[in-house]
């Protein structure tokens, strides 16, 4: 984990292999931005002409590296663009800092320290800087696997390396070592735990981002709940797996029947946090299928090379609860991991099956690439059972989300209103990008089955709508529930930008962290 420093030296005075400072763009020109007066000195007043002459124009998401000026400590100087000069006395957005400081984070790549002399006005935003900056360190370790402890794999010799070391040497690309905040106030009570709390959401964040990167042969869900086990030991938190015996014996049909036709059966996974002074419970359920086939109704070629992926619901769930841990939040948070691989074989359910869920109801299987429904409802009716104030579902749900937002934008659908807004404020608080959706009564019918309570399927134009209708059906009376569908910004798989790496994401874990925090604040909206 790249290491986060506060530095009260001046960007001039501090030795690091690159001084990062930021570039507007002026109506004239490109505009040196507040915190780098010192690195603006040292080239006489003149660092915006130079950059200029290099082509810089002050856009967000640009890098510009030079040879630092005699009188400077480090070395080079990487600009990075901003975007528009803010308006008079309005500073930038939080997330505008988080994005150019990931920039210069995945630009300084190999490095062992940058100083980063951004515009840092107030404590938020040196937060912002911090997690941008520490987000677009990130680099999955392929040389390490990172295949967690696998002790109930089949594959765990398979778990040390997905990668030559050789290969790996040769690129010789790990992640920034140290960021320097310049500007920060390490003896700042306000600013250092602004620094604490960086680094714990991060170390998370990236927690996530590394599980859902290992590849489904290193990670199935035995291995995954090994995983969470281990970490809840560390943190003093509470887990309880099923194992698929006892899926069986507790009747949780639509765990068991996504998973039966793999040869790595199912788990369903409690993790929980807790707070002897917390007033709220949030519970939080993600989907966790380790590799997605789509079963007997096979995806097509193309469509199935990424889909380790599909557990990103459950990576960010796990996340969110260590993370509150880690920043002893006030709040009781119990995490379900609802993890299953779903493959073709000749035990695997068929298209016309009827499932018998926890809880009771009957489920009509018309697609078994729609399995994702079918184990949050399990998992979501468990949950339910210890009556939480609210329960949010994660997952990477349906292609139909990724059409309706595109890549970067997950949906929010809830049984409340109020809850919804609550939501997407939080999202956008936390820097994710969110959007709320309906969920209309119009679509409900058409789940209906002749032979069971419900189908998994129904219209399929809206289609993201009728899977949250779905899920619906399995959330106690008088329960708030949310459902995130984070199909399209779970994993990237065009190029990186901003602090947003190539592959995993570990989105919504800072959504779901805020929501703890502000539950733990007697606020969910």
């Amino acid at each position: 984990m790249t290491a986060l420093t506060l530095s009260t030296s001046s960007a001039a005075a501090l030795r690091a292999d690159a001084v990062v400072v930021g570039m507007a763009k002026g109506a004239k020109g490109p505009v040196v931005a507040a915190g780098a007066e010192a690195v603006d000195k040292a080239f006489g007043g003149k660092l915006a002409a130079v950059l200029e002459t290099l082509g810089t124009t002050g856009a967000e998401g640009e890098v510009t590296k030079l040879p630092a000026a005699s009188g400077l400590k480090a070395p080079v100087v990487l600009a990075v663009g901003l975007g528009d000069v803010p308006a008079k006395d309005d500073g930038y957005d939080a997330e505008t800092l988080r994005r150019a400081a990931g920039t210069a984070s995945r630009a300084l790549s190999g490095s062992k320290k940058g100083a980063f002399a951004l515009p840092i006005e107030d404590v938020a935003s040196a937060a912002a800087v911090a997690e941008g900056a520490l987000l677009g360190a990130y680099t999955y370790d392929k040389s390490n696997g990172n295949g967690g402890s696998a002790k109930d794999s089949k594959n765990a010799k398979n778990t040390k390396n997905t990668k030559s070391t050789k290969d790996a040497d040769k690129k010789n690309n790990g992640p920034l070592a140290e960021v320097a905040l310049v500007g920060g106030k390490p003896r700042d009570k306000a600013y250092k735990a602004a620094a604490e709390r960086a680094s714990a959401l991060v170390e998370e964040i990236n927690r996530a981002r590394d599980l859902i990167n290992t590849p489904s042969n290193l990670l199935n869900p035995a291995d995954f709940a090994a995983e969470a086990v281990a970490a809840a030991k560390e943190h003093g938190l509470k887990t309880e797996v099923l194992d698929e015996k006892a899926l069986k014996k507790g009747g949780y049909g639509g765990i068991l029947g996504v998973g039966q036709g793999s040869e790595a059966p199912p788990r369903l996974v409690r993790i929980a946090y807790t707070h002897p002074k917390a007033e709220k419970t949030l519970a939080l359920v993600g989907k966790g299928i380790t590799y997605d086939s789509g079963g007997i109704s096979l995806k097509p070629a193309g469509h199935n090379e990424t889909m380790k992926c599909d557990m990103s619901g459950a990576a960010a769930v796990f996340a969110t609860v260590v993370a509150a841990a880690r920043l002893g939040l006030r709040v009781n948070l119990t995490g379900w991991l609802a993890l299953a691989e779903n493959m073709p074989s000749g035990s695997a359910t068929r298209p016309g099956d009827v499932l018998s869920m926890y809880g009771g109801k009957t489920v009509e299987v018309l697609n078994t690439d729609a399995e994702g429904r079918l184990v949050l409802a399990d998992a979501i009716t468990r949950a339910g059972e210890e009556k939480p104030d609210a329960i949010v579902d994660v997952a990477t749900l349906t292609g139909a989300m990724v059409l309706a937002l595109g890549n970067r934008t997950f949906g929010i659908m809830t049984n409340d209103e109020a809850f919804r807004t609550s939501l997407h404020e939080i999202a956008e608080e936390a820097g994710e990008q969110s959007w709320p959706m309906p969920l209309p009564t119009h679509l409900r019918k058409g789940i209906d089955s002749p032979v069971a309570d419900l189908a998994n399927m129904g219209e399929r134009m809206g289609g993201g709508l009728v899977a949250g209708i779905f899920l619906k059906e399995f959330v106690a009376d008088g329960i708030t529930w949310g459902h995130l569908d984070i199909a399209g910004p779970a994993f990237n798989e065009a190029g990186p930008f901003g602090y947003t790496p190539k592959g995993g994401t570990g989105a919504a874990v800072r959504t779901l962290v805020r929501l703890a925090e502000r539950a733990a604040d007697g606020d969910l909206g």
